[in-house]
């Protein structure tokens, strides 16, 4: 299958292109904002009084939209590309001493935003003297609703395409596009997953939907952690599972047992929300 013809910005507003990606943040941001005013209104949820009101969630999202941003790029250059950090201090130019902060040129990681937002949650949670397990309670169900979003803006943008394959849906990540702002294409003429998609599916739609029966079915905001848990480990697993068809991120080193990297990082997660989900079984609902 030929990949589409996709234009990675949508329009120009004068000399300010406006990104699909871009556009993929925002809108994570807007309907995640949304959806977690609404279950913050929604006290029977949380068996009383829910961890924050509407005017702190406002305040809230502030500190967590600077942790993806920071995390996110600071994990993408530890993970992926530490040499952007030696380049603060050894580049020749200062486009490259300064890539570190080119948030336009590309390169954010899942896992680097995670941690900037956990970051953002305690620090806020500390100074508003909130128990952080019940807004990362809050928060959790929300974030999948951004992966989708930034998953399927991946796949416009061409990148982070999967391993070659011959599965009839399987996608040439080639076209005149590519071509021109390459000179090449980097993902190659042979048919590869389109993984992107599947990250879409599996850690976007599907994660949503099973945290929200979670939440509106199973009234697990009342144990304080559970939400989080699952989300860790739902992701952690989907995420490590869809490694296998996912091309690992180019200049990667061979792991030991055919780990990539995605895989080492989401196993933490894995192991941390088991423990939460342990901890908030074997204490009672919390009745605010």
């Amino acid at each position: 299958m030929p990949f589409p013809e996709f234009d990675p910005v949508l329009i120009h507003l004068g000399p300010l292109p406006i990104r699909w990606y871009a556009l993929a943040y925002v809108a994570g941001i807007v309907l995640g904002w949304w959806y977690a005013t609404r279950l913050v209104k929604t006290s029977r949820l949380w068996g009383g009084r829910p961890p924050v009101t509407p005017t702190q969630l406002d305040d809230l999202v502030l500190w967590i939209v600077l942790g993806i941003i920071l995390g996110g790029r600071l994990g993408y250059a530890l993970f992926y590309k530490p040499v952007m950090y030696a380049q603060l201090f050894t580049g020749d130019t200062l486009g490259e001493r300064f890539e570190l902060f080119q948030l336009w040129t590309g390169g954010m990681s899942f896992h680097g935003g995670f941690l900037g937002v956990a970051a953002a949650i305690i620090l806020y949670a500390r100074a508003q003297k909130i128990d952080m397990l019940r807004i990362g309670d809050l928060v959790a169900p929300v974030v999948p609703i951004g992966l989708a979003f930034g998953r399927i803006a991946n796949f416009i943008n061409g990148e982070l395409w999967g391993r070659e394959t011959t599965v009839p849906w399987a996608v040439r990540f080639c076209n005149d596009r590519i071509q021109q702002m390459y000179g090449f294409c980097p993902a190659g003429d042979a048919p590869r997953h389109p993984s992107q998609l599947y990250e879409a599916g599996l850690e976007g739609i599907i994660l949503f939907g099973l945290l929200s029966l979670a939440v509106w079915k199973g009234r697990l905001l009342m144990k304080p952690g559970y939400v989080t848990g699952l989300f860790l480990v739902g992701y952690g697993v989907c995420r490590a599972l869809l490694e296998n068809v996912r091309e690992p991120d180019y200049g990667m080193p061979d792991f030991p047992l055919g780990l990539t990297m995605g895989m080492m990082l989401s196993i933490p997660m894995i192991l941390v929300g088991a423990w939460l989900i342990w901890r908030a079984r074997s204490r009672p609902p919390v009745v605010a």
